[in-house]
């Protein structure tokens, strides 16, 4: 610290302040960035639940001729209703 007749001061001046709050406003608007971007990819891989995948399955092999179209109708139908 030093003293230049109208008070003590650490050489840091107002705007250093102001710099050095936008830069930690800017660093952690970063990390809440990466955070949401990250639980957004996680999910993006995993699409839907189980319900998704049993209509996947469904559809597979109603498209391997393994159900009638009644069949497959009801059976996606019951798992519409769930």
């Amino acid at each position: 610290m030093w003293c230049d007749g109208g008070g003590w001061h650490d050489g840091m001046g107002t705007g250093s302040w102001i710099v050095a709050g936008v830069m930690m406003l800017l660093f952690w608007a970063a990390i809440v960035f990466g955070v949401v971007w990250l639980v957004r990819g996680t999910r993006a891989g995993h699409p839907g639940g189980p319900g998704d995948r049993a209509r996947q399955i469904l559809d597979e092999r109603f498209a391997r001729g393994e159900l009638t179209e009644e069949e497959y109708r009801q059976r996606r139908d019951l798992l519409n209703s769930r």
